[in-house]
């Protein structure tokens, strides 16, 4: 018994005794750095759009809590508002969803049908092309918004979803990565395929598109977001408020005026900030295992 004791003891010494490793230490507290600094706003929006406008105008962002979270979620939801009180922010919400889905499915689409044809048809000018393609890259929509500003214009379609959409969702990142993806395709997936008599549409659907789900996946993150927090697009083509989207109501809210004290509903505001914020959250919480092999995966 007494060896048995003498060994634990020596054993819990050696425990106390291991060294600190400071390098972990500070590697972890980066992480916790990093993490307040990104949750810490979210949670002051949260905790400022329970207070009531009056509040939030006198003494700015807050770290408490107030009475009045169910009151502005309730009114930035559902209460007409706006210069025709005719929209709400369920009207706005739905108009954001219309806006993501239909960028992030469009973009895909024209993506992997333009990568498609780049990659598997013997065109003369396909690489000339692709990288034509890829320069558009250097383009922001602010340097061709004009131009296609116009083109909607002209034809009509603006205050549609089909403007806010139809001119964004050509996609060089989206090109150049399905590219990627199908050059890594193998050569003999390909010929057994011919071999089967799968013309190219039936490889497309057929094996193409159930190979590139993991792909598919992480683009549509990419695009849904992207297309989610629009707002200079939005605001040229949409001038009915029936039309607007929750990032250009939240930008109207602020700039609304309540009865004669000259006080915007900061609290909607910050409510509808907070709203805006959910749905990209549960996309990429939904696709986050296919959006990190979709990026990293190499053997297809």
């Amino acid at each position: 018994m007494t060896g048995i004791s003498d060994t634990f003891t020596q054993s819990k010494k050696h425990v106390a005794r291991r060294p600190i490793k400071w390098s972990v230490v500070g590697d972890h507290a980066v992480l916790v750095a990093g993490v307040l600094l990104m949750v810490l706003p979210v949670f002051m929006v949260f905790a400022t759009s329970s207070h009531d406008r009056i509040e939030i105008a006198r003494t700015g962002l807050q770290f408490g809590f107030s009475d009045q979270l169910g009151v502005n979620y309730g009114k930035a939801m559902f209460e007409k508002g706006g210069f025709t009180d005719t929209v709400d922010g369920s009207l706005m919400l739905m108009n954001s969803m219309i806006l993501g889905f239909g960028f992030a499915i469009g973009k895909i689409i024209i993506s992997m049908m333009a990568a498609y044809a780049i990659v598997y048809f013997r065109l003369r000018f396909a690489t000339l092309a692709f990288w034509i393609i890829f320069t558009t890259l250097l383009l922001p929509l602010e340097v061709r918004i004009l131009p296609s500003y116009e083109a909607i214009q002209s034809l009509g379609m603006a205050n549609t979803y089909s403007g806010l959409i139809i001119p964004l969702i050509a996609s060089a990142t989206g090109t150049f990565f399905f590219r990627q993806f199908f050059r890594s395709v193998p050569e003999e997936l390909v010929e057994a395929a011919r071999i089967d008599g799968a013309g190219p549409v039936k490889f497309f659907i057929d094996i193409l598109v159930p190979l590139s789900r993991t792909m598919i996946a992480a683009i549509f993150i990419i695009m849904f977001v992207f297309g989610w927090n629009q707002y200079l697009w939005p605001t040229m083509i949409t001038t009915e408020e029936s039309m607007f989207t929750l990032v250009r109501g939240i930008k109207q809210i602020t700039q609304g005026v309540v009865d004669s004290n000259d006080i915007p509903e900061y609290g909607q505001a910050l409510a509808l900030s907070i709203i805006a914020i959910i749905p990209p959250v549960l996309i990429v919480l939904f696709f986050q295992n296919w959006f990190v092999k979709g990026l990293t995966e190499s053997d297809k």
